[in-house]
């Protein structure tokens, strides 16, 4: 294993929630901040491990492809309040193949990183402000922390603000610099792209404060953009999501979003929800022109993430988690970090939106109150109707005894027959979001479940890490097999599943 040169040396002391892993940075200790301790306290370790630790179980000859999880990791002591969305990227991988599996983690080298190596210490301010526009690029940090996937020969780290996509070795991990799609990328790209397997297709959006305020746009497997278009919106918006159908694209235009006039005098960006606003998803024809789109009011309410999207006859459907309450009252105890703390105490439940194409028709509804997010389809039925979905509980209740953001278990619905199944990772163990992982060689033409589903947790009762797998049509009864692996990781954001047909060229 190596460390990072710059990392201050490792101390153990007792921090806000009594516990500081023994690999975190020293620096950590100096600030009360729950995202810097426990779970969330960053790691000083890189390595790799060409053989890794069976706890139990096998792992399935057909599992054949690599999970890997971005998440934030900072590696200076932050110059004002931290945000997790403020760490540095850092990509987790573990790669299998015939029965067998390696691992390898990587900061990634952001141009923001890569000055502040240089200089040693933090220069940028993250989400929380203040802003400062004399620096290069963005006037916060962009970490590129948020979400991975594969595309054109590359794996692409996002960030949830709309940031600067970067490009990394498949296999290494390796930065290999900013993704352009070929020079034609105009802005930015938001943390929630889509890859479309069957076409080869990314769909991805923008927002901006800026009129028109949204782009969105198509680039073909080579990364040549075919299509881009401008969405005209009332004004500065946070969208976090977008859903695909074979013909359309769905939009967000949630109430939820920051006075463009504070964060000029003030230099720090206030979000509100606007209860007394409709939330509007605007279906847009996949490669029509902007003007095109069609909104729809709904309920208000802010969408992190969509589960899926289809078509049927003239409806267009999306799945996904539901927020009525996406900025929970702040706690005044909590000081400066009592609106931050609010905001991640998150809140959403599967739900359901239909829009009817030619009358205008809205229906929408609960499909279960259980709080849980993260919410992950068989990626194979991207577009088309399907039946399950896999997310995370989400333990941020009193009953949960977690002050903030965790997966304490992994969900599995059953949109058909109203069916959830649940496997709960532990007390003091918590998980990652949870992809699907089809069998090698696997097609829509087979038995939507009959595939894995993996994801990291780590014990915080020990510090120790695992990855687990699962077969997806049956979690309850625990991970087919369970890997020990060789350091402790920190909580992260997203997760994705690489083919090997994909890495293994």
């Amino acid at each position: 294993m190596t460390s990072l040169e710059v990392t201050e040396k490792n101390t153990i002391t007792r921090a806000r929630d009594g516990s500081l892993p023994p690999d975190a940075p020293g620096w950590t200790a100096e600030i009360d901040n729950p995202y810097l301790h426990g779970v969330y306290a960053p790691t000083t370790v890189e390595t790799e491990s060409a053989e890794l630790e069976i706890v139990s179980g096998e792992i399935p000859a057909d599992l054949y492809g690599a999970y890997l999880r971005n998440g934030p990791n900072p590696v200076f002591k932050p110059k004002h309040n931290y945000h997790p969305f403020d760490g540095d990227g850092m990509l987790y991988g573990i790669f299998f193949k015939d029965g067998e599996a390696s691992y390898r983690n990587r900061w990634i080298q952001t141009e923001s990183l890569i000055l502040e190596l240089e200089e040693s210490k933090s220069i940028w301010p993250g989400v929380m402000g203040p802003f400062d526009f004399t620096l290069p690029g963005f006037p916060i940090k962009d970490t590129s922390n948020t979400d991975v996937m594969y595309f054109n020969d590359h794996i692409i780290s996002l960030w949830y603000n709309a940031g600067i996509p970067y490009r990394l070795d498949p296999t290494t991990l390796e930065t290999r610099g900013r993704e352009t799609l070929n020079g034609q990328l105009k802005r930015a790209l938001s943390a929630h792209s889509k890859l479309d397997w069957e076409k080869e297709e990314l769909i991805f959006f923008d927002y901006f404060d800026d009129f028109p305020h949204m782009s969105y746009g198509i680039a073909d497997r080579k990364g040549n953009i075919i299509h881009q278009e401008n969405i005209e919106l009332p004004g500065p918006r946070l969208p976090h999501d977008i859903g695909v159908t074979p013909n359309f694209v769905i939009l967000h235009d949630c109430p939820f979003f920051h006075d463009v006039g504070l964060l000029k005098q003030n230099r720090k960006r206030v979000v509100a929800f606007h209860r007394d606003i409709p939330t509007r998803f605007g279906v847009q024809p996949r490669y029509g022109k902007g003007s095109e789109v069609k909104w729809f009011e709904c309920e208000p309410c802010y969408i992190l993430h969509v589960v899926n999207c289809w078509e049927e006859g003239d409806w267009v459907v999306q799945v996904g988690c539901r927020s009525t309450n996406p900025m929970p009252k702040a706690d005044p105890g909590d000081g400066d970090l009592s609106h931050m703390l609010a905001y991640m105490r998150l809140e959403a439940n599967m739900y359901v939106w239909k829009f009817n194409m030619k009358t205008g028709e809205v229906i929408e509804g609960d499909i279960d109150t259980t709080n849980s997010e993260f919410c992950r389809a068989n990626p194979l039925y991207m577009g088309y109707k399907s039946r399950f979905s896999f997310n995370q509980y989400i333990m941020t209740r009193k009953n949960d005894a977690v002050g903030t953001l965790a997966f304490g278990a992994l969900l599995k619905y059953d949109l058909e027959s109203g069916h959830i199944q649940r496997y709960d990772y532990g007390r003091g163990v918590f998980g990652s979001e949870t992809p699907y992982c089809p069998k090698r060689g696997a097609t829509r033409n087979d038995p939507e479940d009959d595939g894995y589903l993996t994801t990291f947790v780590t014990d915080t009762n020990d510090w120790s890490s695992y990855c687990l797998i699962f077969d997806a049509r049956d979690i309850t009864p625990g991970p087919v097999c369970k890997i020990k692996m060789p350091h402790r990781m920190p909580y992260g954001f997203h997760a994705n599943w690489v083919r090997g047909e994909d890495i293994y060229k």
